[in-house]
């Protein structure tokens, strides 16, 4: 039997990488999806791919009004949720003394403010027993130069979830969290520019204990088993899955 099979879910970020590999292992599991992004012709395109069971939304995170006409999107459509996949997020490269206000603002307003606002807005949808899975990153542990906003950000995720852990205990809803090391996603070539990304896949390469870097659909495996019944009991943890960069 499928392991989501019946059920409703919602990935934001859904359109590219890691987001969009969790909503077609989702599909091939038997969940119906929506899935989230600013970009109307990448949702389209996702849609595609995915093929069946899924309904795009365009929308950004940081704009509660966004959310609000989203999860209105839901609720006319499948009423209830099962799931949150919290995936959609920014990154931007700054030391220390380049950060300016408009880039901390940025990155906070969307990774953390943003992540907040898409589960406390999905909660009355959400049926008691569903599951929150959020998209974290393993910068936050290391201390990487450069992206010290992004992983205050995703250090701000990992406390949500041990927050919504005892929060939402009566309801059975399970919140958790992976923590991905340097996944090949488009998100690099975002970050750094044609050669030096060449540069940035070898380094973390180099660092990782696996040799590599990791897949989308890797993480999605992980997310799955988060959001499925097959973890049934655990609850509130930060599940690494970084080919052991985070580890050593």
């Amino acid at each position: 039997m499928s392991l989501l099979n019946g059920k409703t879910a919602i990935i934001t970020g859904g359109s590219s990488g890691i987001g969009l590999a969790t909503a077609k292992r989702f599909v091939a599991e038997g969940a119906f999806v929506f899935i989230t992004g600013r970009r109307q012709t990448e949702l389209d395109k996702a849609v595609n791919e995915i093929g069946k069971n899924v309904s795009a939304i365009a929308g950004d995170i940081s704009k509660l009004e966004d959310l609000d006409r989203i999860y209105k999107t839901v609720a006319e459509t499948k009423r209830k949720l099962d799931i949150v996949v919290a995936s959609a997020g920014f990154v931007g490269l700054a030391s220390t003394m380049e950060i300016t206000p408009e880039h901390f603002d940025q990155t906070f307003d969307i990774n953390a403010r943003g992540t907040f606002f898409t589960i406390q807005k999905a909660l009355p949808l959400m049926n008691d027993g569903g599951s929150i899975v959020l998209i974290g990153s393993g910068v936050y542990v290391k201390g990487f130069p450069n992206y010290l906003t992004y992983a205050a950000t995703k250090a701000a995720l990992r406390s949500y979830v041990r927050t919504w852990t005892t929060e939402l205990k009566d309801r059975k809803i399970r919140a958790n969290i992976v923590t991905p090391g340097m996944i090949e996603t488009p998100i690099i070539d975002a970050q750094f520019p044609e050669a030096e990304g060449v540069g940035a896949r070898a380094y973390f390469s180099s660092i990782t204990p696996l040799g590599r870097l990791g897949l989308p659909e890797e993480v999605a495996a992980a997310v799955l088993f988060l959001a499925s019944s097959e973890s049934s009991y655990i609850a509130g943890i930060d599940l690494p899955i970084d080919g052991g960069i985070t580890a050593v």
